[in-house]
This record gives structure tokens, sequence and C-alpha cells, in this order.
């Protein structure tokens, strides 16, 4: 009969693996853990202290600091797989799982279709014929060489790829290996793992070859399945289920998935929301269960196209129904800084970088030019992200690995300001209340289009009042919305004066928060 140890890569939410832990060895199975070791070491020793006593889970000897993208993820993996191999001699498959994933059917079930074939279960597909990568790199994440996270080091990664391909240093790949590619979450027989930790021991030019490649999880794995497991035994598909959306990112699934999950052709669902603690509480009891009995339908994907298609008249990214409810996450902090001079805010910002590990976008529901990363298209125009408001900044948590996020807005904004307010995440807004002379008053017309070159004096001189009267009425409808962790800093203050709300806004200590206040000609037009 199959036994399974899983192997577990994840970096937060102790609680979650513990219950993670214990649910899928309380049957018989087997787990072995990688906990990032950039995450706090206070959280994975109550993992370890939970689990110490259970005979069915492990852990590696050595953690790794993991990057998205990096060849570190594919060594955590080693590693769990090195600590499982020999902790569990009667493991007979191997199943890659992730801290958002969960079982939607019983062991039982798991164990019977795991035994009805020998064979293992990887997407496994030609990385140059097929077409799994749609856009972007191909070739270029093989033939030059990657050492920064592109997330994480971005100038670095594309200053060290822009040098290679401007001086041709290219390399080839070994002249014995077929890449592959498919997706990370596989389930691997027992000869199967043996095979791959030999081989990285006998073939270090593979091994170094795929050290310098971009996003070697999706490649390293399936490459050398199929170069040491015979063709017939190799089912070329994943027993996790996961969709994207079109912007790239995985669908997220909540408590009234319940019934649509159980009626994949899958073993394991990923990503299962943290907040839906009914549907993992029913999927844990599902998951000890006996004798339960699945109809397969395998409508996901085609009735999440259906519903995703809902209401698009006449353009390709229509609203969708749903994104009104959709949060933002209740442990993240959105902070918001309110300015209509833009160069204040973007110089109080700039100093925030510099201060602080909390990553900042100036104004991007403004401003068509605003440095974003690459989204799947959802960020490429303002009309987008004011569409997709809520999807946007949810993937811009999710892209820069952070709870807080620093944005800025302009006070005309306040659509945005009211549908951020209400959502269930931590939201803080700093307004910076700036004095305006009769010069930014009459530039800020021109920018606009009230005025021209020519404009008269005394055309200008009657409309400076009412432009200024609009700024005024601006703030005043921020302060009659009487939102909720509403500060206000001001030019008219001292930096001691302003380092509180500061100090409220950011939570940093009242040091930093004085030297952001006093950030050079901050009030400057």
């Amino acid at each position: 009969m199959a036994k399974i140890a899983f192997i577990l890569l994840c970096h937060k939410d102790p609680d979650a693996i513990i219950k993670q832990a214990q649910s899928l060895t309380a049957v018989g199975d087997y787990m072995s853990i990688h906990f990032d070791a950039r995450a706090p070491k206070a959280d994975y020793d109550r993992i370890l202290a939970a689990l110490s006593d259970n005979p069915n889970v492990t852990f590696p000897k050595r953690r790794v600091k993991c990057g998205w993208g990096e060849w570190s993820l594919v060594q955590a993996t080693l590693n769990a797989l090195g600590a499982a191999i020999e902790a569990f001699p009667r493991a007979t498959h191997f199943y890659m799982l992730s801290g958002d994933c969960m079982a939607i059917k019983s062991a039982q079930y798991a164990h019977d279709l795991l035994d009805r074939r020998e064979v293992d279960y990887i997407e496994s597909f030609d990385y140059f014929k097929s077409d799994w990568i749609r856009t972007g790199w191909k070739e270029e994440r093989l033939v030059y060489r990657h050492w920064f996270n592109e997330r994480t080091q971005k100038k670095r990664f594309y200053a060290m790829f822009e040098l290679q391909k401007r001086l041709g240093l290219t390399r080839e790949i070994p002249r014995d290996i077929e890449v592959m590619i498919g997706s990370q979450w596989w389930c691997l027989r027992r000869r199967t793992v043996a095979g791959i930790l030999d081989f990285c021991r006998q073939r270090p030019d593979v091994v170094r070859f795929f050290r310098g490649t971009w996003i070697p999880d999706e490649t390293f794995f399936q490459t050398l399945v199929r170069h040491l497991v015979p063709e017939q035994e190799i089912e070329s598909r994943t027993l996790t289920f996961l969709m994207f959306t079109d912007y790239g990112r995985p669908v997220v699934f909540h408590n009234d998935h319940y019934d649509l999950l159980l009626g994949q052709d899958f073993l394991f669902a990923r990503k299962i929301s943290p907040e839906a603690r009914e549907l993992k509480r029913r999927l844990g009891v599902l998951h000890a269960s006996d004798g339960a009995r699945f109809r397969i339908s395998d409508e996901g994907r085609s009735l999440y196209r259906f519903l995703t298609e809902k209401g698009r008249i006449g353009r390709r990214f229509a609203p969708r129904f749903w994104e009104t409810e959709s949060s933002l996450g209740r442990e993240r902090e959105l902070l918001i800084v309110v300015c209509r001079k833009w160069q204040v805010a973007r110089r109080l910002v700039q100093r925030m970088r510099q201060l602080t590990d909390i990553p900042c976008i100036e104004y991007l529901f403004n401003d068509e030019s605003c440095a974003l990363p690459d989204l799947g298209g959802i960020q490429s125009t303002v009309a987008k992200r004011h569409r997709h408001r809520r999807a946007l900044v949810r993937m811009l948590f999710d892209y820069y690995e952070s709870e807080r996020l620093v944005v800025c807005l302009d006070p005309s904004n306040l659509d945005l300001l009211e549908d951020f307010c209400r959502d269930r995440s931590v939201s803080r807004l700093l307004e910076i209340e700036c004095r305006y002379s009769d010069a930014y008053l009459t530039g800020h017309a021109m920018r606009v289009g009230l005025a021209g070159d020519h404009t008269p004096r005394e055309t200008l001189n009657r409309l400076l009042p009412t432009i200024r009267n609009d700024m005024v009425h601006e703030s005043d409808r921020i302060r009659d919305a009487q939102f909720e962790n509403h500060l206000l800093m001001r030019e008219i203050d001292d930096p001691a004066q302003n380092a509180r709300p500061i100090t409220a806004f950011l939570g940093v200590t009242e040091d930093t928060a004085l030297e952001l206040a006093r950030t050079d000609n901050l009030f400057a037009d």
C-alpha cells in the first residue's frame, strides 16, 4: 500500500503548518518540512516544539534562505527530500506541497490512486517546443547566467542580463540533457527520488548549470525525471489542482468552494485562503474519513472561465463581479500618503525607502509612467489599475512578499480611499497639507489646461481663488469621510510636530520619524 512522504516548503503561519502536519500524518503518512531560513527563528522553534514528538515528521539538517525564481527553492526541496528518504524507509511516494495546499480527497482515495499505476506524476513538457511559456523570456532563462533575485534585486538582475547579452556571454546546455518544463507540484516514486539524489552527486555539471538558470523549480525536476525514467512511467500532469487568473496569479479558494473542489480529479488544491476556516475544517475531516465516495465532474476550470467572463461587455478587462468583495487580506497594512503636491509626497516616500524596508509606490492610480513590476498587463494603463484596484494591490503585496505597502494617492481619488478603507485590511492615511502659492497655482492651471502662456494676468487673478478653493474642498471631503486612522502632517508645523503622525502612520521610532520629517526641501515647490 502507498505511503506518502509530503515535502512541505513554507515560510509563514507556523500554527497552520503544525495543523497541516498533524492532519496529514494522522493517517500514517509522513512529512518533511523545510521552513525558510529567512523566516523568524521563533516561528521555526514553535514548529519544532509542537512536532518534535511526532515520529512521522522530519526536518532537513540545513535550512536555506529561499527566494522566488532562485535555485534556493530547488536546494530546499533537495534538502527536504534527502531528509525524508533517510527518515522514512517505508515511504513509497514523495509529494511536493506548499503551506497553501490542502487535501481535497480522503487519504484512502489518495493511496488507492497511487497504488493503481506505477508512474510518476509530474508535468514534463519540451521546453522549446511546447507552449508552456506563453509570454516573456524562454531561451534567456537558460543560456544566460542569473545570479540575482529578480524581485528583490531587480536592477542587478537586469543589468547583469544586459551585460551578458551585449558581450555575447551565452552558455551551452549540457549536451545529454533535454530540458523540460512544468508545474513544481509533483508526486514522485521512491526510486525516482533516489535516482535524482544520486544524479546530483554524480553530475555536478548539470546541477551547476541549473543553479544559474531563472526559475529552476519549473525545469530541474521536470528535466531529470525525463532523463531517468522511461516515458511510459511518467504521467505528465500534476495531482494538485490549481488555476491562474488571466493576470497569471493563482486563484484562491474560499469556504463556498468545497463541493467544487471535491469534484476535481486531483488529490490536493492550491491556494486555500487563510481566512477559509470552515473550508479547512471540512477538508481536514474529509481527509481522515473512510469510505468517502467522490463524483468527479472536473468542471472547475470551465466554470471559472464562465464566471470570469460575466459582465465583460465590449472590453477584455471589464470589472469582475466579485472584485468588490475581495479583500486585500486581514493581516496586511495599506499605508496611503495623500498629497496634492506630488513632488512633496515623492520626496517623503523616497526617504521612506532609505530608512525603512517597506515597499513604496508613487501615484500608481494617477501617473501612467509610474514604475510598476510586470503583473501580466493589469498594470499597463491607469484605467486598468482603477478597474482592478484591489486585484492590483493584492498582486503588489504578493510581488514584494510584504505585509505592508506604501502608496501615494491624489486627494481627488476619494472613491479609491473609500474603497480601500472599507477593506478588512488595516488602512492608514497620512494626509500632507501644503501651502499653495500663486506661482504654484498658476503652474497647476497650466499643467491641467486651465491656462496657457498667453492667458491675461487679470484672467489668472480671477481663476486662482477658484482653484485654491477646489483644493481645500478636496481636503474637506476627505475629512468629512471620517476615515479611521486618518493622520495629518502640515507644512506650517515644525518637524517635531510632524514626526508624531509619521510615527503613528509607519510604526517607526520617534528618531526615524523625525528624520523623515526633516527630509531636505520636503515642501519646496
